[in-house]
């Protein structure tokens, strides 16, 4: 059994953006308003798996700015420069 994320980026213009998170394998959807409320939803999926998570799927709704998904993709690097290795 793979163990797929989907991070979806979605945008509403009066509350900005968003993130949808959905577990694959159960169906579970949260919506994340940050990256580090994404990074803690990852880990609580991820934990229902040994934390075995084979990928995490990135897509975006068409009426995502570009600019936010470049700020978001920024945000994604620093979180990988700062976990522990």
């Amino acid at each position: 059994m793979s163990v797929i994320f989907e991070s979806k980026i979605k945008f509403n213009l009066g509350d900005g953006w968003f993130i949808e998170l959905t577990d694959t394998v159960d169906g579970r959807v949260v919506n994340c308003k940050d990256l580090e409320e994404l990074e803690k939803k990852i880990e609580e999926f991820g934990a229902d798996y040994g934390g075995n998570i084979d990928e995490v799927k990135w897509s975006s709704d068409d009426n995502v700015p570009q600019s936010i998904i470049n700020e978001i993709r920024v945000g994604l690097e620093k979180f990988k420069q700062e976990e522990p290795k």
